[in-house]
């Protein structure tokens, strides 16, 4: 059995699935290795202009599998602390996978994501949850720090500081219409209509210039990360000045506009 699939459901948009349901699809080591290294893959594949991560069953990801973590060959030899730190970099990489894809990147949120479900989930793009859905910080809540994969940075940088220190402190489930309210998601949909809404927005983004879109990607994730206003600036200006005058898709906008047809863009 595959603990990952992948699949092309539409034109231009694969479908990436956490698959262990019995398990809440839980970040076990033979689940997270072939989950980054579909991640690379399908970053490099040329006909997925969108990528949908979602979990299979009831879960989006229960974080920490603590029923059977798996073993890897590179932990042969190493004392606790030493396997500790690898399999650490093992799930970093995921996340740092999601955010070095060409494509955007859609969390379809189809049920609880806890621990480092909830980074996960939070290291996507665009999320669409169902109304099933939740998240919670769950290393507080086991004596550890909530703070693990990314989160205590990414969380504050889309809700605000008080709202994420509060929700990481207190280790408290966060629903689908609070997290909707407070910004961790675009939208809630009912759990039937959750992969065709996210198909729809996937679809939407299909319709503007690969390049365009990639680059976009990159842009706004550099400007969570700039030193200041006038270097992004800067690093906005070259991305946009790049796409101008190496490709026509500027001219094939406003031909296509005079036209009232939707533009073609070839990049």
């Amino acid at each position: 059995m595959s603990f990952v699939t992948v699949e092309k459901p539409r034109p231009y948009i694969t479908l990436i699935t956490l698959n262990r349901p019995e398990r809440m699809n839980a970040m076990a080591f033979d689940v997270m290795v072939p989950f980054k290294e579909a991640l690379e893959e399908v970053s490099f594949d040329n006909e997925t202009r969108v990528v949908v991560v979602t979990g299979a069953g009831e879960g989006f990801c229960a974080g920490a599998d603590l029923q059977d973590p798996g073993w890897l060959d590179i932990f042969n030899g190493l004392t606790v602390p030493g396997i500790a730190r690898r399999a650490m970099r093992i799930l970093d990489d995921v996340i740092k996978a999601i955010h070095s894809m060409h494509q955007p990147v859609i969390g379809a949120i189809n049920g609880p994501a806890i621990g480092g479900g909830f980074c996960l989930a939070m290291a996507t793009d665009i999320r669409i949850a169902s109304e099933t859905a939740y998240f919670r910080p769950a290393g507080i809540n086991n004596g550890l720090t909530s703070a693990e994969l990314g989160l205590s940075y990414m969380l504050p940088r889309a809700i605000g500081t008080s709202r994420a220190f509060e929700i990481m402190l207190t280790g408290r489930d966060v629903g689908a219409e609070e997290a909707e309210r407070i910004g961790m998601l675009s939208k809630v949909v009912p759990q039937a209509d959750l992969l065709e809404e996210c198909y729809a927005i996937a679809e939407r983004i299909n319709g503007f210039s690969q390049l365009g879109v990639e680059l976009s990607k990159q842009m706004l994730w550099a400007g969570v990360d700039a030193g200041s206003l006038h270097t992004h600036m800067n690093h906005e200006g070259h991305a946009q000045l790049f796409v101008r005058m190496t490709t026509k898709n500027f001219d094939e906008a406003i031909r296509a506009r005079k036209e009232g047809r939707s533009p073609e863009y070839k990049d």
